[in-house]
């Protein structure tokens, strides 16, 4: 297989570089690096332009996640296309384990975040939605047959947040399987602490609103997914107040916001379905703009440069 390797980055020159070293160290020389770079401010470009195991560095103006692994996707040309965020380092074995799927004709390839304690793997279990089974896979660690990503034109750049889970409900619509292996395994710092980040509901909320109207309709049984969702966090809530974790005030505000996401996403969902009549349901696919690069440094064109890609 030829293999090209997407890597997400915003202000982690750190953990991104320790990424890097993990992948140079564990890919065959023939796999090609490709790093989408945020606005990042803290000297992540001329720390990546100073190795040489790097193919191309995408600089983009987005902070959104789906946007970068669209920008990456663009750039780039291998059959398999992984998609990684640089806070992970790969594990020994991860290579061998993907090559192994991929040779048993595997479309989708997924596996755990070692250190992670936010929640359980995704990729082992599918859940029923409206009839449909949907297993969620890990989004910043999965690799794809290229014409499964052709299929699905790519991330829908809507989503806010949890764009893997959308695109885990349209492989679902295309009858595409996830293959989930625990020796694809990457490795996270992030929650060794015991520290995690504030949610933030209204993005949340319009997500699940929008990826459940715009893959399904406004069916009762995946508004009522909504429901039970909001009611689950907002239970979780009350106890916070009881433990004296959290306070009435916060509890009112993030109710307000949750509503407000949902209503929002749920009308956006419904344009979207619209819009997008398809099988792949993706009105914001990576065909739909080519202007997500604000410069491109290719060390495989004759210049090291992308004369095409709009300056800095």
């Amino acid at each position: 297989m030829t293999l090209s390797v997407v890597v997400s980055t915003l202000n982690d020159r750190e953990r991104l570089l320790s990424c890097l070293d993990a992948l140079a160290d564990r890919l065959p020389a023939s796999s090609e690096v490709i790093v989408v770079n945020g606005p990042s401010s803290d000297g992540t470009t001329g720390a990546v332009r100073e190795r040489d195991d790097v193919d191309v560095l995408v600089e983009i103006s987005d902070r959104a996640l789906n946007v970068s692994r669209n920008a990456g996707l663009e750039a780039a040309t291998g059959d398999v296309v992984v998609f990684l965020t640089g806070e992970y380092v790969v594990e020994p074995g991860w290579y061998d384990a993907l090559e192994t799927a991929i040779t048993g004709h595997a479309e989708v390839v997924t596996g755990p975040i070692r250190g992670r304690t936010d929640r359980g793997p995704r990729g082992t279990d599918s859940t029923s939605v409206v009839g449909r089974s949907v297993t969620l896979f890990e989004g910043a660690n999965v690799a794809f047959d290229r014409s499964v990503l052709e299929a699905l034109d790519g991330f829908d750049e809507y989503v806010p947040t949890a764009g893997a889970q959308d695109c885990s409900h349209r492989l679902a619509g295309l009858d595409v399987g996830v293959t989930w292996l625990p020796e694809m395994a990457v490795r996270s710092e992030v929650g060794t602490d015991g520290g995690t980040l504030d949610r933030n509901w209204g993005d949340r909320y319009r997500s699940l609103g929008y990826r459940l109207t715009k893959n399904y309709g406004p069916r009762p049984t995946a508004l009522g997914r909504l429901v039970c969702r909001a009611i689950a966090d907002a239970a979780s809530g009350v106890r916070g107040i009881l433990s004296g974790e959290g306070t009435p005030t916060n509890w009112l505000g993030n109710g307000v916001d949750v509503l407000q996401g949902s209503a929002r996403g749920l009308v956006d969902g419904l344009r979207a379905r619209y819009d997008d009549r398809t099988s792949k349901r993706n009105p914001n696919g990576v065909s739909t703009r080519h202007d997500r690069a604000v410069r491109v440094y290719d060390r495989r064109s004759a210049d090291g440069e992308n004369p095409d890609a709009a300056p800095e």
